[in-house]
């Protein structure tokens, strides 16, 4: 019976390889289907090998007519019930969802195909062509005029209507579309880079590029040390890169890093900064553009929407959160604006899910690496509010297994100025993280732990954590009666109330090095900064300091000996009023409007001034 199974089949083949008049071939399709399907025989090859010879026959004859497309698709549709589609197949199948993505065949036989793919596909590595057809097809869904709607209920059907999804495929097979289709976005300048995966390499099985190290494509331009202190707790310095266009995508990107505070340890010798170091930026002065083309816009759209639609499901977020915990997009991606803007409600949902499995993702994969949590919190890349998923990310991680002396020592390292600008707005976590932080001695320098200190007095709710704090350690009372600090580094997104109220909330006195750097502080700031007699050293760079400012400070700050006043918009009106300043021995007015002849007078009126930045001025 095999044997007159085969040699129908190999007449069939023989027919279809020299087609004639395609009425007559397509006749011959239904027949060979129909014995296919009738054939008593239980063999796999029975199916599949009318698949291949259509597949063939497709592939050989390119000129048919959109409606002898649709006919021979009809015909065989009995077929691909189930069978998945051979690759020559799957190929003439997303070239019909793209030139007719509203055509009828798409949702009549084109859905149950894709359904039994995403059920029952069980690695696209081996088959990166079922993978393309199921991007594809979603892509068509989404061109019909409810387009959202309509994968919306896809994605539905795909769940099925209980609580608990029972296809345990279904979730890794529509990630892994998503992260391909979002890949391909990206396709053209990833492929720019050296040693880096194309689109095509990694449809036939290549690993994410995540898995690699790939070159960085931004030129970092190390910039002037800061002249207020090299040994402030928090230094920052500019970075700018070039623009980098292609005619899919134009980034612009100039960023701000900011370094560690001088309790962290030193990184090593590390030859390539990762990936998260690399793109961290300062909300206060950075800008940042990606601009996709049409297609690539409409084509991120749509499967970022698709993972947040996956987030809303309980069942699935725990294995969600697990695939997307490694950051499995390429870096253009988590540089794009509008990609992290609409991926953040996938991480605020990890973040409300009182799980630990799934808000415990949020962290990095192993140490030394990022995660979402680095990602999303003020100072990252994707950070674009005032740090409210931050303070929901820590709340809902310290209110699980991650109220240990290790998390607190992590942000103390590497977030202690997110955490006190919240704090200093009454955040009500970040008074408790930095209650904890002196309850469990994680600050060692004296003048962090009074700027803490300052920081919780400032505020009613921090008031009252903090004496119930200094009642069972009585020993931070007594650090408080020695004085107030003599360094202070506000956190950058600081603005003029921000510094109002921690100076209000205790003794200055001591106050010698003040950094506002990177901070929103304008010249309205400088009545609080007057009434500190001690203040010798002061870093305003980048900040919205103007003339206003500089001629308050110059009536009653006589005895400031370092000023940095590096891009900031003074004018030579201003500047000129520094000439009073008899005790200044360090100026930097970088990228100013100074001319050269206020930088002359001031050279001749400031006899102490050993050291001054005019660069990227007319004095330069």
């Amino acid at each position: 019976m095999a044997d007159v199974a085969q040699k129908k089949i190999y007449k069939y083949k023989k027919v279809l390889s020299n087609p004639s008049r395609w009425e007559v071939v397509l006749k011959e399709i239904r027949t060979l289907v129909d014995m296919a399907l009738t054939s008593p025989l239980q063999d796999d090859s029975i199916n599949q090998a009318p698949l291949e010879i259509v597949s063939k026959l497709l592939s050989e004859n390119t000129n048919l007519t959109t409606q002898e497309h649709e006919n021979i698709i009809v015909a065989i549709a009995p077929l691909l019930e189930n069978n998945h589609p051979p690759p020559d197949l799957c190929e003439f199948f997303c070239k019909h969802c793209r030139e007719r993505p509203r055509s009828m065949v798409v949702i009549e036989v084109f859905t149950p195909v894709v359904q039994r793919i995403l059920k029952h596909n069980m690695d696209f590595g081996k088959c990166p062509r079922l993978r393309l057809f199921t991007q594809e097809y979603i892509l068509a869904l989404n061109e019909l005029n409810a387009g959202m709607e309509v994968v919306k209920k896809f994605i539905q059907s795909m769940h099925g209507p209980t609580g608990h999804c029972p296809h345990p495929r279904v979730l890794p097979n529509l990630v892994a579309v998503c992260l391909a289709a979002i890949y391909s976005c990206y396709e053209e300048f990833i492929n720019s880079r050296d040693n880096s995966p194309s689109l095509k390499e990694i449809r036939n099985g290549c690993q994410q590029p995540c898995d690699r190290k790939p070159t960085l494509p931004l030129r970092l331009l190390h910039p002037s040390p800061d002249l207020v202190s090299q040994e402030a707790t928090l230094s920052e310095a500019r970075l700018k890169s070039v623009v980098v266009a292609s005619s899919e995508i134009h980034v612009e990107v100039e960023h701000t890093s900011t370094a560690k505070p001088a309790l962290t340890a030193s990184a090593g010798n590390d030859s390539e900064p990762n990936l998260i170091d690399c793109l961290m930026v300062s909300p206060a002065c950075s800008t940042m553009s990606i601009e996709l083309g049409p297609q690539a816009d409409r084509t991120l759209g749509c499967y970022v929407e698709i993972l947040k639609l996956l987030s809303d499901y309980d069942d699935w977020r725990p294995s969600l959160a697990s695939l997307l915990q490694p950051i499995p997009f390429p870096k253009e991606a988590l540089a794009h604006e509008k990609f992290t803007k609409e991926l953040k409600y996938v991480i605020q949902r990890f973040a409300e899910d009182p799980r630990q499995e799934v808000h415990s993702c949020l962290l990095s994969v192993r140490a030394g690496k990022d995660g979402w949590f680095q990602l999303y919190s003020p100072g990252g890349v994707a950070c674009d509010d005032d740090g409210e998923l931050f303070a929901s990310m820590v709340h809902i991680l310290m209110g699980s297994c991650y109220k240990t002396k290790k998390f607190l020592l992590s942000l103390a390292e590497n977030k202690l100025g997110p955490c006190m600008l919240l704090a200093l707005r009454g955040n009500q976590t970040m008074v408790e993280i930095l209650c904890l932080m002196l309850e469990y001695n994680i600050i060692d320098n004296n003048d962090t732990q009074l700027q803490i200190i300052s920081t919780l007095e400032s505020t009613g709710v921090g008031k009252r954590m903090y004496e119930q704090l200094c009642d069972r350690q009585r020993e931070l009372k007594e650090l408080q009666r020695k004085g107030g600090p003599t360094r202070l580094t506000l956190p950058s997104k600081s603005t003029d109330a921000d510094l109002a109220r921690l100076l209000s909330s205790g003794s200055f006195g001591n106050l010698e090095n003040l950094s506002l750097a990177f901070t929103n502080v304008t010249s309205a700031c400088a009545e609080h900064l007057i009434k500190l007699p001690s203040l010798k050293q002061l870093n305003l760079w980048s900040t919205q300091f103007g003339d206003a400012g500089l001629r308050l400070l110059s009536e009653h700050l006589t005895m400031l000996q370092v000023l940095n006043l590096c891009e900031t918009p003074v004018t030579d009106a201003g500047l000129l009023a520094l000439s009073s300043m008899k005790s200044l021995c360090s100026l930097n007015m970088n990228s100013t409007k100074l001319s050269a002849d206020t930088y002359e007078d001031l050279k001749a009126k400031l006899p102490n001034l050993k050291e001054v930045d005019v660069r990227y001025t007319e004095a330069w």
